[in-house]
């Protein structure tokens, strides 16, 4: 599975200058834009991936892509290759770089992003771990001074199960993921996932940077009357409220009778909840969307949407939902793009924001910035 690419460079030791230059503390009123730089620039690609995707804990998988002892399940994750493995029922992330000269480990030796093993092979020289990361053999290697394997297993990630889904932090000194955001995660109690069943997926490979498309999530449903017929046409838009947490934007809207087909399957209260930076849970009445919006590149973007259902609902009623929402997405897709085309070209270099709608894009880019600037 992608989610990002490949790969290895050094860490930047500058900020960029229209990193530097944003003015991060006016207030919305006052507030713009960040520069168009910021979504075009492999530079700030970079520094994001060594910072944003670094600090932030992010969600990776499914708890039922592990289901069973000797499960595994490989990812590319801001350009670090991780392997999530379970043993004696515990799943653990790890980087998937053998210890001794850096290649990608295989689970069992076969050539796979996911199966089930009993160890982990490295395909170079033979090195070989057990799924808790221990390094359990290896060759040649008598004479060799001060070499203790017990040392050499693999290099642990942090990792920890919310309801369905797995998250892991790079930062070894990160807070604990229900401490990084305690009123989200009591918050989303009330919504009642945890009851929800998983039922299928669908990617979206866009072509712009990811902030594009966290931006249009966050306007406020700014875009939806305009944007989104057909769900706007379900939706009590007057209603419509937008709430700013710590990293937390809580946007909700009642649903309304219509004469589309969208309002049999979006009922209740709509909740669309963004947890920085990238992902997005869509609720309604027995239907639950995951979103990760995962960069690929400086100006490439996939999303991945998993689809959760209440047990009760039928067949016909999520074949609709997920027709319904991939009508939405195909929109925004459209979208996203042309603003990506407008952000390179010579005629904008920056926007304004609404205080009444885009209360959540503003919280978005300070959080943003904080990363950015780091110290390293």
């Amino acid at each position: 599975m992608l989610l990002f690419c490949s790969g290895k460079s050094s860490m930047p030791n500058a900020i960029p200058q229209s990193v530097n230059d944003y003015q991060i503390e006016l207030a919305l009123a006052d507030a713009s834009t960040p520069p168009s730089a910021w979504y075009q620039d492999d530079s700030i690609y970079q520094l994001e991936r060594k910072t944003v995707f670094y600090y932030q804990w992010l969600l990776v998988a499914r708890v039922d892509e592990l289901r069973d002892d000797g499960d595994f399940l490989t990812l590319n994750i801001a350009e670090q290759p991780v392997i999530l493995t379970k043993s004696a029922g515990k799943i653990r992330a790890f980087y998937n770089v053998c210890r001794h000269h850096g290649a990608i480990l295989k689970g069992s030796g076969k050539d796979s992003a996911q199966g089930n093993c009993q160890r982990l092979v490295c395909p170079y020289h033979g090195w070989t771990y057990a799924l808790d990361g221990q390094l359990i053999g290896y060759r040649e290697f008598a004479g060799v001074n001060q070499f203790n394997p017990e040392q050499l297993g693999l290099k642990e990630i942090q990792c920890q199960q919310y309801w369905h889904w797995l998250f892991i932090c790079f930062d070894p000194n990160a807070k604990p993921l229900f401490k990084s955001s305690e009123t989200l995660w009591q918050r989303l109690d009330s919504l009642k996932m945890r009851d929800c069943d998983y039922y299928q997926s669908r990617c979206y490979r866009l072509q712009c940077n990811w902030k594009v498309y966290v931006d249009n999530y966050l306007d406020g449903g700014f875009h939806v009357p305009v944007l989104h017929r057909g769900l706007s046409s379900a939706l009590d838009n007057k209603a419509y409220k937008i709430e700013t947490l710590d990293k937390v934007c809580w946007q909700s809207c009642p649903t309304k009778p219509s004469d589309s087909d969208i309002s049999q399957v979006r009922q209740g209260t709509a909740n669309y909840v963004w947890l920085y930076p990238n992902l997005m849970f869509n609720c309604y009445q027995g239907v639950c969307g995951v979103m990760r919006v995962l960069p690929v590149s400086a100006q490439q973007t996939e999303v991945v949407f998993d689809y959760f259902f209440a047990p009760q609902i039928e067949d016909a009623f999520k074949s609709m939902s997920i027709k319904v929402a991939d009508v939405v997405q195909q929109e925004d897709a459209e979208i996203c793009e042309s603003v990506q085309t407008g952000l390179n070209s010579f005629g904008f270099e920056t926007g304004r924001l609404s205080v009444s709608k885009e209360a959540g894009e503003h919280l978005f880019h300070r959080l943003l910035h904080a990363d950015l600037v780091r110290p390293r």
